[in-house]
Formats: C-alpha cells, sequence, structure tokens
C-alpha cells in the first residue's frame, strides 16, 4: 500500500495535464483516479483483517466482493480506454501498465483459484467427514454400520435421497462477479512488461519506477512465495538509485526516499536477525572469528592492553 500515494499523485497530475489536449483521456483518469481511492479503503480494511469470518456475509463477503467488483471496473477502463491512448506518454504509460498489473495482483489475493492464503474469498463446498474426523468416518464404512445390523442407520451409498441429483455449485462465491480462474500468469506477464518499460523510460530514482519495483517485489514475496527473488529485486532497484545521475526535485526526492525505504524493508523481508532466510548453521561449520574479551588481551605493565592491530586488517599501516 506503500504504492498508493505516489500512483495517484501522478495519475491527478496527468489528469489535470491532458485536460486541455485530450479530454477523454483525462475523463478517464480522473475515473480512475476515483475508484483506486474507494478501493485503497477497501484494501486497506481488508488487509487489517486477520481471519475471514465465513458466518457473516455482510460483514466480511461483501467487503472483498467489493474489492474484486472495484477492481474489475477499473480494469476495464485502463484496458480498453486508457492503454491505447498513453503511447506518447512515457511516465503515464508506465504508470497505466503498473495500475493494471496491480488490479491483477488484488485479483490474485482475493479471487484466485487455487487460493493462494487464507485471505481469499472461501468455497461454499463443504467438507467431506473424513476430513473432519477419520475415525467417525472409518467407523460409518464399516460394514456393521452400513448393514444395519447393529441397530444403527442405514446409509445410502450415494449419500442422497432417492430421486434427488447433486447440484454443482460454483466454487469461489464471487464468481457472479468474475471468473474464477489463476490469475497468477497474466499478474507475473503485467508485472514482468511494467518493470521492463519503467526500466526502459524512466531513471533508476524516478519514483514511479520504484512504485513498479516495490509493488512487483511484494507480489514475489506473497503470491509466487519467492521470497530470494523478492530481495533481490528490492536489492537491485535500491542500486539502481544510488547509481542514478538524472536530478530531481524535492518532491520527487522525497517520494523516492519513501519508497527506497520500503525497499529496505522489502531486502530484509523473510530474513532472521543473523541476515540468513531463517536457516541455522550446520555442525561442523566454520565459525566467525570473535572479538577477543578486554580479559583475555595481554596487558602492559601499567595496566593498559596493548595496541594490538585487528586480523581483518592486511595492512594496518
Amino acid at each position: 500500500m506503500a504504492t498508493v500515494d505516489v500512483d495517484q499523485k501522478f495519475l491527478g497530475q496527468y489528469a489535470k495535464r491532458t485536460g486541455s489536449d485530450n479530454p477523454f483521456l483525462s475523463s478517464m483518469l480522473y475515473k480512475v483516479l476515483g475508484l483506486s481511492v474507494l478501493l485503497t479503503k477497501k484494501l486497506v480494511r481488508a488487509r487489517k483483517l486477520r481471519r475471514l469470518d465465513t458466518t457473516r456475509d455482510t460483514k466480511s463477503l461483501q467487503l472483498y466482493h467489493h474489492i474484486i467488483w472495484l477492481s474489475r471496473e477499473c480494469l476495464v477502463l485502463v484496458e480498453q480506454y486508457i492503454l491505447p491512448m498513453v503511447a506518447s506518454h512515457e511516465e503515464l504509460k508506465v504508470l497505466a501498465y503498473k495500475i493494471r498489473a496491480s488490479l491483477y495482483h488484488n485479483y490474485v489475493l482475493y479471487h484466485n483459484q487455487p487460493s493462494i492464503n487464507r485471505t481469499a474469498i472461501p468455497s461454499y463446498t463443504a467438507t467431506s467427514n473424513k476430513e473432519k474426523d477419520p475415525e467417525r468416518s472409518s467407523l460409518r464404512s464399516s460394514p456393521l454400520f452400513n448393514d444395519g445390523l447393529d441397530g444403527g442407520p442405514v446409509r445410502r451409498p450415494s449419500g442422497l435421497p432417492p430421486g434427488l441429483t447433486p447440484i454443482s455449485i460454483p466454487k469461489p462465491s464471487a464468481s457472479f462477479l468474475l471468473p474464477a480462474t489463476d490469475y497468477i500468469p497474466t499478474a507475473s506477464s503485467c508485472f514482468t512488461m511494467a518493470a521492463a518499460l519503467s526500466d526502459q523510460l524512466l531513471p533508476g530514482s524516478h519514483p514511479l519506477r520504484l512504485s513498479v519495483k516495490l509493488e512487483y517485489a511484494a507480489f514475489l514475496y506473497d503470491c509466487l512465495h519467492d521470497g530470494e527473488a523478492s530481495r533481490s529485486l528490492a536489492r537491485q532497484s535500491i542500486r539502481d538509485v544510488y547509481e542514478a545521475q538524472e536530478g530531481m526535485d524535492d518532491d520527487m526526492f522525497d517520494d523516492a526516499a519513501f519508497l527506497v525505504g520500503y525497499l529496505g524493508k522489502m531486502m530484509k523481508r523473510g530474513l532472521s536477525a543473523s541476515g540468513t532466510s531463517g536457516s541455522t548453521p550446520r555442525n561442523g561449520s566454520v565459525a566467525t572469528p570473535s572479538t577477543p574479551r578486554a580479559r583475555d588481551m595481554p596487558h602492559s605493565d601499567n595496566g593498559i592492553p596493548p595496541a594490538i592491530p585487528n586480523s581483518g586488517i592486511q595492512n594496518p599501516i
């Protein structure tokens, strides 16, 4: 969510700037800006929910349905009206492709099939008795229980009353808004295209380029579960900022510094306190030499420890 403020700022600037030259494009940009503001509030609220309560349809499911609906309407505007008209605007072109990737990112988070996490909208398919209680399921499947020899109820093999055929129910509850499919390949290709355009058209310290890389890193970590690729992308983005030679004004500098701070957090995401990805050193591994303590160091006659060069310095002079 750190990239939303930067994206909305540039979106409002270009909506105002293109008002005289291309009023239709300006109106579409304003519509996307309004939908983005509404969508941001829903996304912030959805991220604060630790667990989806499936028993409260009005409070829980409608929030996720609203996110999918807003993302779908915004994606229609971007793909059908904005992308064909931004070929002559470098910054706006990168921003449009980045917004499209962000919307597919929302699909993957809250409407992907199969689901990538527990925050997605659940299915209405009931869990079988075997998954709920294996011992009870094995007891019910015994010949004594099925034949009714011990006075228990007799179960039909199909589990349905005679004359009732199974009814196919759509798995995700939001299928009436959007088809339930795997959106990860589409989102990955959109992020790849947006990142390639940002590298080609924008300098390394541009806030829009950093915005693309930051959300791409979050997508790699949260959706593809590739922590190493996410940290590598964040590290390379920060390196590109320091290697950039282009100048910028104070406003863009503040935005770039803000995004670099979040990229620094993404670079350390998933690592332990020692800087490794949670792995412990194996037995027999070579330990690094520690700093000698004061009581272990040799002392001179007056009690002051003599100057000893650091072992890591090759040429102490």
